[in-house]
């Protein structure tokens, strides 16, 4: 298959990880991992049923007191041991990232794969600074301080725009602060968090430190998600699903970090520079065809640019070259599914009675008339209410509106119940810092727009979701945070004691 490995023969003993081996689902039910680019079934497998979360549950438990029990000197010497399978075995995951996902090999080579080696490396130096309040006699008469400690078994949810990464987001700061977890990947791109976790045994890590189920949201998902011994749940998906999870959490009262839809604002003030913003604005708003919650959608350009940043963005998208992912000439790939293709023509369909489509629009046919393909398409003239506008696409999708003020800009740019991330575009220091303090997102970027970093926080706001993925900042997720405190007086009755002794 390409690059020397036959996905059907690598998970021939099923598409589970438990306790360090592959095995079977028991569901009785199939699923079948389908190439987007050709509509080619490249793996079927039997999905997780409830034993199998059971069976990884209990795995991540009765790993969880020796992997807990580790020095932060030991799970980082692990982890850096981890970082170096991962890079040794690069290829193979930016293949088998493609394959399922469809993105051009050339985004999971240069992306994709190195920032999960980057995230697993940074984890590695993370897992020894574990930091607390220093010590301190805060009350005059004891010596406090702060402990962090590791939760226990943490149950996640992943999406499929980046399996690997996201994989990789939800494990690493988890383990590195010494939990044991089990990953639930959606199942139709359930082959690189697979073979993630492999790498990690192939590291050393021990068994049932990191487990994964691959079956469907509404029978192992839910069962993760309310499963008695899973202390905490990390899910990325949509808002709405969000909701669901949010509302199984509650019920067993688990800890719960939320990285939800995004409807990313692209504020282009009159002061910016013109061709950078219209090169960020067709990056942006196309990687990975769209398929990612921070992607630029909503494009708001100050009215003296708009006209040129409109024609520039058309052109621009024009020469975006679709193809086979496989082809290192090839600028974008398909959706992630025909149904995922269908659901963004649906949306453009719909935008033709109000608004108009400058470029695209459209499925490619000939070569391509078998994959999930959608060119890259323009909307302008659409209002700021409607659904174009409002609602999360997840496809190679940006719609330009124009303003006139500043204010009016940002304003429109936090008209969303969304707020994960956005960018500005100025020359002008004091215009960037306002933007960067009013825009209500997680991220704001400045004259840029998508890179991320394992050193800093991933994370909304509003229904965005809650909690941070990457950075040290991740911890505050996985960890519990103890107050200790010790009485230095050797004193036997304290003053305090007055209050329930009396004076006597």
């Amino acid at each position: 298959m390409g690059n020397g490995f036959q996905v059907q023969d690598r998970f021939a003993e099923g598409a589970q990880y438990i306790g360090g081996r592959l095995r079977h689902g028991t569901s009785g039910h199939h699923q079948e991992v389908v190439d987007p680019a050709t509509g080619t079934t490249v793996l079927r497998y039997e999905l997780a049923g409830t034993d199998d979360v059971d069976a990884a549950v209990a795995a991540a438990r009765g790993a969880f007191p020796g992997w807990a029990g580790l020095t932060p000197g030991e799970r980082s010497e692990a982890l850096h041991r981890f970082a170096a399978v991962l890079a040794e075995q690069a290829d193979d995951f930016a293949y088998a990232e493609s394959l399922q996902c469809g993105k051009p090999l050339k985004l999971s080579t240069e992306f994709d794969v190195p920032g999960t080696v980057d995230n697993a490396s940074f984890f590695a130096g993370a897992a020894r600074h574990l930091e607390g309040s220093s010590a301190a006699e805060y009350s005059g008469d004891h010596t406090s301080y702060v402990r962090r400690e590791a939760i226990g078994v943490v149950g996640s949810i992943a999406p499929w725009n980046y399996p690997l990464q996201m994989a990789a987001w939800k494990i690493l700061p988890a383990v590195a602060a010494g939990n044991t977890i089990v990953l639930k990947p959606a199942e139709i791109t359930p082959l690189t968090s697979l073979m993630f976790a492999q790498a990690a045994t192939g590291a050393g890590i021990p068994d049932g430190v990191i487990n994964i189920v691959s079956g469907a949201g509404r029978d192992a998902g839910e069962h993760l998600v309310g499963h008695p011994d899973v202390v905490m749940t990390s899910f990325t998906g949509s808002t709405e699903v969000g909701k669901r999870v949010a509302s199984l959490a509650t019920e067993t009262v688990k800890r719960l970090h939320l990285e939800l839809g995004g409807k990313a604002p692209f504020l282009v003030f009159d002061d910016a520079d013109l061709d950078a913003a219209v090169n960020g604005a067709v990056a942006g708003s196309l990687i990975n065809t769209g398929q990612d919650c921070t992607a630029a959608t909503r494009a708001y350009v100050q009215r003296p640019l708009y006209d040129a940043f409109v024609s520039g963005v058309a052109a621009l998208m024009e020469s975006v070259r679709l193809g086979d992912p496989f082809d290192p000439s090839t600028d974008l790939g398909p959706l992630i599914s025909h149904q995922q293709r269908d659901r963004v023509a649906g949306f453009v369909e719909r935008a033709r009675a109000y608004a108009t489509v400058v470029t695209g629009g459209e499925a490619p046919g000939g070569a391509l008339a078998d994959g999930a393909y959608y060119l890259p398409t323009l909307i302008t003239g659409a209002a700021q209410d409607s659904e174009i506008v409002s609602s999360e696409i997840f496809g190679p999708v940006l719609v330009v509106l124009p303003f006139d003020t500043d204010d009016e800009g940002i304003r429109l740019a936090n008209d969303t119940p969304y707020g994960l991330a956005a960018s500005a575009w100025s020359r002008d220091l004091y215009r960037a810092n306002r933007a960067t303090r009013e825009i209500a997102a997680g991220c704001v970027w400045i004259n840029d727009h998508i890179p991320i970093i394992s050193e800093m926080p991933h994370g909304g706001y509003k229904a965005s979701g809650f909690g941070k993925d990457m950075s040290s900042y991740s911890f505050e997720e996985y960890t519990q945070v103890k107050h200790v405190m010790y009485d230095n007086t050797a004193v036997a009755r304290k003053d305090w004691h007055r209050t329930v002794f009396g004076d006597r």
